[in-house]
């Protein structure tokens, strides 16, 4: 069953970390640690999902990993989510909007700041979460900017 309102020891984790957890990548000896380290619960919405099956297929278009490793995340994904690692959460869009633009506002024109990276620093404030890892140098500037305690990954 789907949780609406994740604990707030729950982490958001951006698409960037979570390919660099699922996927090898620069990040990956990073983002292991992070969760060997922490052990957090990540929530994990439909759109996160979908970002992330996206980007999992265009490495794979890409070159960046074979098919078979990219079964293999989906299948490690899968059995976290069955684990209580991966919370599903549902986001109420509208408030995700709302916060977006604020967040535009007070922030594009100083940090550049593209509209996916609003987006997910916007779904963490939405759920009232209070951490963010990302390994995004852009959205961890912004993570910080919103308040969010964040954890940086980049490489």
């Amino acid at each position: 069953m789907a949780q609406s309102s994740p604990s707030l020891a729950a982490v958001y984790a951006d698409t960037s970390f979570l390919c660099s957890l699922y996927l090898r990548d620069a990040n990956t000896a990073a983002a292991t640690g992070y969760v060997l380290r922490r052990k957090p619960a990540f929530v994990f919405t439909l759109w996160q999902r979908c970002e992330l099956r996206n980007a999992v297929r265009l490495a794979v278009v890409r070159g960046n990993t074979t098919p078979d490793a990219a079964r293999q995340a989906w299948a490690d994904m899968e059995q976290d989510a069955r684990a209580g690692d991966l919370l599903e959460t549902h986001l109420v869009w509208p408030d995700v909007f709302a916060i977006a633009e604020s967040l535009s506002a007070a922030h594009t024109a100083d940090l550049a700041v593209r509209t996916l990276d609003l987006l997910h620093v916007a779904a963490a404030l939405s759920l009232g979460l209070k951490e963010f890892v990302t390994c995004d140098a852009r959205q961890e500037t912004l993570a910080k900017a919103a308040g969010l305690r964040r954890v940086s990954l980049t490489s």
